[in-house]
Order: structure tokens, then C-alpha cells, then sequence
């Protein structure tokens, strides 16, 4: 087209227009999988992302879902655009391998469906989501036990699953031999076929309205107005060098530092991550991919900026990324990886988090616990299933202004990870809820305190397999910013039956156990700021909610409480808070 007939240029009010109805359709997709799944790990928990990109694979909007899965969403349709020998009307492409097809880990598939108006080719709906079981070594995808990523279950190139139209019945059919549940699967994979269909049919109907020249000069300038509003952002950082790290003790196997280092460069309206230093790749499954890396390092900076940025792959133009190959944050085949979307996402997010609070810590979050929960599987009526213990969800770091969440989830989620219904899941599983609460003291303290770490104890009424995947056990679970404290570790213990005592268990492992006991006690966030500066009306509430004790109220927060617990002593308080010293400080 002719630069005299291109299409003018989008006004701001229709930009805006567009992207909110860009973001609808990501949204709706997600309500046609949540009431269509078969698998709870759908229908309730809601592990899946939907999103659209323009004809050339970025992102050009995403729901709500979960951003580790869309960060990096791009990569996939983009090797479908690279390895893919014909795209038609009416195809729909699945894909999973983080090394050859743009994918984070094995059990995410991914669904993309190109939108065709007047066979001119507009863009791809996708959807992205975590599958219950797809072979492997263990049920439920977590392999402890894996050293490469053959171990993980079945890797899926691009493969064109449904051809103009005709589902191909030979990759189907294969699909479903490979995984432990394929009733569930067979379920899921049609609500997947039809949230994308949905989307792209709600995405061919504004291009037919408004046009494919047009519609594609819009999708341009999405993406432009996201770069556009996160270099607005970053210029208001002080340029220069800044540094972040964190890390793991552990490579799934034995007790070793595993860091994640990154120095972060602000110049000129632009971030980049370097992150050279970083650990070699590691012997267990906590490695990343560079698509999951990615999808690490725009979570950290989407959560850091205004939520009012737009989250789309123009947005990130202003971030560089430097991901040395062979290192746990951009590992060479045939490392493992099924954990990579939380360990090490949650290191890369910390390590950037860190860098970014050094440069202006007035917009740092402090560390979210981390996980802590196993996997259980087993039979039930002939089939087998597999249940999270997401009951037992860690704790999110406080921010300035606002303290953190209880019972949130990992931070790779950012809280999109919802809690199944207890009552369903008693029905579901061979399992009976004994106790869900708050662990008092547990929460990291600051005057804004991170959330409270969750005591949770569930009865196996049956034998099963428990696999752990406990790295939120022990003391590197969250971190404190501006003064505040780390929360307070987890563990994870069983009894079985006519035993009186606990039992710990390891980290990494699986376990093949009779009907017996699981106590998980789920870590803290950290605080923000000194905790001596909190609002001691608010550390009285805190009392009467059990999240904190009198004593730590006392000795941390340095607040004397009336003897019924329900109001401040305000002149003893000022008076002991002029004799403590900040523990965190």
C-alpha cells in the first residue's frame, strides 16, 4: 500500500476503544475455558492464559490469567509463524517444547489460532494452559526426580492439531495416549479449541468491521502507545547501573548455591537485564527457557510501573534482556524444566525486583513467600487424578501503602491462581480438609507487613503419591524492603496412620504413601519499611485477627496494647518505641 493510501494514523479516544476491546476478548476467552474445562486445575483454579497477537506474533493484549504464561506468549507464535509450512483459514496449531517451539515448560500447551478476514491472515488467538498430566515419571507433571527433559513427559513441536477446519483424529488420539488422564484431557483440549475460536471470531468480526488495513494500523499503534507509556516510566528513574540477586540452596538433589544475579542498566528511556553471573544450568528442573526468562522479566517490570501501562509486546521493546546459554536462566538441551515457571521465575523476578527497588525503592515490592505445596495423585474409580495442594498457598510481599496479601500464591502468578472450593475438592479427591488458618507471627513485619503464611492439615483417606516441590521450606522464602523483615519459613510434614509423631519431608521427592496425615505450614511475605513506624491502630487488628501475637506486637512493633487486647496505650507505646531499635533494621 501506497504511503498516500495508507490509513490515517489512530486518534487517542479510538486507541483506547480498541484496546479495551482487544483486552474483552482476551477476558472472554478465559470465561469460555473456566465454565467448558474438564480439569479443576481449570474450571476453578484457573491455570491458563489467553491471549492475541498481531500477524507478526507480539502480544497485543492479554486477560487477567496468569503472567507467566503470556510475558513470553510471543515466542510461541512466532516459531509458528517460523516452522509452520502453510497457514490456513480454519487451522489451529499446539506446542509446548521450551527449546524448539517457543514454549516455557512441557505442560503448558499452547493453542494458537490464526484469524483470517477475506484470507488476508489479521493475527492469532492463543491460549496457553497447564495440563494435569502429560506422562513422564510421576502423575501431575513435577518430576523431582528428573535430570533432562526427557524424564518430563511428551515435548510438542508445532504441530498443526486441526487442519482448515478437520481436527486431526492421529495427533489427537496420540495426545490422549500420552497422559494419565485423558478423560480430563480429551475435556480440556475441546475448551481450549473453543476459547480460541471465540476469540478469533470476535477478533475477525472488528476487522471485518473496521477493515484489515485499518485494524492492523491499530494493532501498530497499541503496541507503540505500550512502548510510548513504559519509556514515559523509566525516564522517571535515575539513570545508571543497579544490581539484584537472589538465589536458591539447592539443584533438586544436594544442598549448592544456585544464584541468579542481574545488572540492570537505566539509559535513556530503557531498562536492560543482564543477567551474566548467574549459575550454571542446574541438575534438577529449575531451569528456564528464554521465552520463560522473558515472561520473568516483564512480570517484574509490568508489577513495578503503574498497572495502568498497557501489557502488551510493545510495551517491552523499551526492556533489553541478556540470557547467557547454559545458565539457569537460559539452559541448553536436554536440562529439565517443568519448574521453571516458578523456580527459577521467582529468583529472575526477586533478582530484577531488587535492581529495580535500588534505583527508586519507593515502587519495591518485597519478596512473596515461596511455594511450599506438594502434588497428590493416585486412583479413584478406575482413573487417576491429580490434586495441588493450593490450599496451602504461600503469602505476597507488602508494598509502600499497602500490606501484603495472605494466601496469594507464587509470585509468578501475581495472585491469578484463585483456591479451589474446599467442599468440591472432598468431593473430588479422597481427601478430607482439617484445618486451613492463618500462621500467627509468620507474616514478615514492616509498617506495611507482608501476608500471613497458611497452617494447613488435609487427611489422604486413601494410599497415594505425594511429590514435593517444597523450596518455600527453610529461611530463603521472602525478603524485607526499606526496613521490613523477612516472613517466617515453611515446612511440610506427613503422619501416617497409628504413628505419633511427624515426619519431615525433603524438599524434592516422591513419596509412595499410605492413607496418612499432611500438615503444610506455608511461608510469609515480606514487609515494607520499619516496623515501628506502623500504625499501631492497625497492629490492634492485627491482634484480633491472629496474624500477629502480643508479644510480637510488643516486641517488634513496639505497641502496648490495653488488657482486653481491643485499643493502643498510646503513651506506653511511644515510650517503648522510643527504646527499640527496628529488628529488621
Amino acid at each position: 500500500m501506497s504511503e498516500t493510501n495508507a490509513p490515517a494514523r489512530p486518534d487517542p479516544v479510538g486507541l483506547a476503544i480498541i484496546q479495551k476491546q482487544l483486552d474483552y476478548i482476551s477476558t472472554r476467552m478465559g470465561w469460555v475455558m473456566t465454565r467448558t474445562a474438564r480439569s479443576p486445575i481449570f474450571s476453578q483454579s484457573h491455570d491458563f492464559s489467553c491471549f492475541l497477537t498481531d500477524p507478526q506474533g507480539q502480544v497485543i493484549a492479554q486477560a487477567d490469567g496468569i503472567p507467566i504464561h503470556s510475558g513470553g506468549g510471543g515466542f510461541a507464535v512466532r516459531a509458528v509463524l517460523a516452522k509452520a509450512e502453510m497457514i490456513s483459514d480454519g487451522d489451529v496449531f499446539l506446542l509446548s517444547d521450551p527449546y524448539v517451539a517457543g514454549g516455557n515448560h512441557l505442560p503448558d500447551w499452547t493453542f494458537v489460532r490464526p484469524v483470517f478476514v477475506d484470507e488476508t491472515l489479521c493475527g492469532f488467538a492463543c491460549n496457553r494452559a497447564h495440563q494435569s498430566d502429560i506422562s513422564g515419571g510421576v502423575a501431575g507433571t513435577y518430576n523431582a526426580g528428573a535430570t533432562e527433559i526427557f524424564h518430563e513427559g511428551i515435548r510438542l513441536p508445532v504441530l498443526k492439531l486441526v487442519e482448515k477446519g478437520k481436527v486431526r483424529r492421529d495427533l489427537w488420539d496420540l495426545l490422549l495416549l500420552n497422559t494419565r488422564c485423558p478423560e480430563l484431557m480429551d475435556g480440556d483440549l475441546l475448551a481450549m479449541l473453543g476459547s480460541t475460536l471465540v476469540g478469533g471470531q470476535r477478533l475477525a468480526e472488528i476487522a471485518r468491521r473496521l477493515g484489515v488495513d485499518v485494524v492492523r494500523s491499530y494493532f501498530e499503534a497499541v503496541l507503540d502507545a505500550g512502548c510510548a507509556a513504559l519509556t514515559r516510566a523509566i525516564k522517571t528513574l535515575p539513570a545508571g547501573e543497579y544490581f539484584g540477586e537472589d538465589s536458591s540452596d539447592n539443584n533438586c538433589f544436594e544442598e549448592l548455591d544456585v544464584p541468579v544475579k542481574v545488572k540492570l542498566t537505566i539509559k535513556d528511556g530503557e531498562l536492560h537485564f543482564d543477567f551474566t553471573g548467574s549459575a550454571p544450568q542446574s541438575k534438577g528442573f529449575k531451569n528456564s527457557s528464554v521465552a520463560n526468562t522473558h515472561s520473568a522479566v516483564y512480570l517484574a517490570v509490568a508489577a513495578y510501573f503503574d498497572p495502568s501501562i498497557p501489557r502488551n509486546e510493545g510495551t517491552y521493546r523499551a526492556v533489553g534482556i541478556t540470557a547467557p546459554k547454559g545458565t539457569v536462566v537460559n539452559a541448553n538441551a536436554p536440562a529439565p524444566m517443568t519448574m521453571n515457571t516458578v523456580f527459577p521465575a521467582t529468583e529472575i523476578i526477586f533478582a530484577c525486583w531488587k535492581a529495580l527497588a535500588a534505583a527508586d525503592p519507593v515502587r519495591g515490592c518485597a519478596g512473596w513467600s515461596k511455594v511450599a505445596y506438594p502434588v497428590s495423585s493416585g486412583q479413584r474409580s478406575g482413573e487417576t487424578y491429580v490434586m495441588y495442594h493450593w490450599h496451602g498457598s504461600p503469602a505476597g510481599g507488602a508494598v509502600n501503602g499497602r500490606d501484603g496479601f495472605h494466601i496469594s500464591g507464587h509470585v509468578t502468578t501475581l495472585g491469578g491462581l484463585t483456591l479451589p472450593n474446599a467442599e468440591e475438592y472432598e468431593h473430588t479427591y479422597p481427601v478430607r480438609l482439617i484445618r486451613q488458618e492463618f500462621r500467627r507471627d509468620s507474616a514478615g513485619p514492616g509498617k506495611y507487613r507482608g501476608g500471613a503464611g497458611i497452617d494447613y492439615e488435609v487427611e489422604m483417606l486413601e494410599p497415594s503419591t505425594l511429590t514435593t516441590r517444597s523450596e518455600g521450606v527453610g529461611a530463603l522464602v521472602s525478603y524485607g524492603l526499606e526496613g521490613g523483615g523477612s516472613g517466617a519459613g515453611g515446612d511440610v510434614y506427613i503422619r501416617k496412620n497409628g504413628e505419633c509423631a511427624d515426619t519431615r519431608l525433603p524438599r524434592y521427592g516422591t513419596f509412595q504413601l499410605p492413607s496418612m496425615r499432611l500438615t503444610l505450614l506455608a511461608g510469609g511475605g515480606g514487609g515494607y519499611g520499619d516496623p515501628l513506624a506502623r500504625d499501631p491502630d492497625a497492629v490492634v487488628a492485627d491482634v484480633n485477627d491472629g496474624i500477629i501475637s502480643k508479644k510480637a506486637a510488643r516486641e517488634i512493633y513496639g505497641c502496648v496494647l490495653t488488657e482486653n487486647a481491643e485499643s493502643i496505650d498510646l503513651p506506653a507505646t511511644l515510650a517503648l518505641r522510643d527504646t527499640l531499635t527496628s529488628p529488621a533494621g
